[in-house]
């Protein structure tokens, strides 16, 4: 009979204190992050054709082109497991390694506007769409995974839900930052003077 109380007094306890939240949203935050791999996974095999396409420009830039090949190895040799997402410097590693992969393809996609050969090339035409088209798969997908990390964050620091997260070690998860944070917080100058 005692065993029965307790068990039935568990049950009681653990249904109030936001056990079965926890579950639910560990599991919406990992699905929305298999979403985001899934779009960074799309857009890592986009760069080969792309590559390959630009190359046929004799007079391309190699520089840009050899920044985007190793910001897509770099960006592909980071090994991604669940528990990426508990931990923030593993997070963060992998994230700017996307953001560099970014950043890399965006410098290609505007230095490629300088070569008419190549902005008249219907396949590399086809793969700009993809790329864009995967790129704002990539943010939706983003946007997503930042507001079930931040349901989970809130239900993790709010009481008495805080309880039971010290209770079964639910930690806060790292979400996304802004790379740059320190140079878009500043005033941009604009001068409008002829020099």
């Amino acid at each position: 009979m005692k065993r029965w109380f307790l068990i039935l007094s568990s049950a009681l306890l653990l249904s109030g204190c936001g056990y079965n939240d926890f579950q639910r949203l560990d599991e919406q935050t990992t699905s929305a992050w298999s979403e985001v791999l899934n779009q960074y996974q799309r857009r890592a095999d986009l760069v080969p054709n792309i590559v390959a396409t630009v190359k046929g420009e004799a007079a391309f830039e190699q520089e840009t082109l050899t920044k985007v090949i190793e910001a897509r190895a770099k960006a592909t040799s980071i090994q991604v497991t669940p528990e990426t997402l508990n931990d923030p410097a593993a997070f963060s590693k992998f994230s700017a390694a996307q953001g560099e992969l970014g950043s890399a393809l965006s410098r290609l996609m505007v230095v490629s506007e300088q070569y008419p050969n190549l902005k008249a090339n219907q396949g590399f035409s086809d793969l700009r769409v993809q790329l864009e088209g995967t790129e704002n798969r990539v943010t939706v997908a983003r946007n997503r995974y930042i507001k079930a990390v931040q349901d989970y964050n809130v239900l993790a620091r709010s009481f008495p839900s805080n309880l039971t997260a010290m209770v079964f070690s639910y930690q806060p998860k790292p979400n996304f930052t802004v790379q740059n944070e320190a140079a878009i917080s500043s005033t941009p100058v604009v001068d409008f003077s002829k020099k």
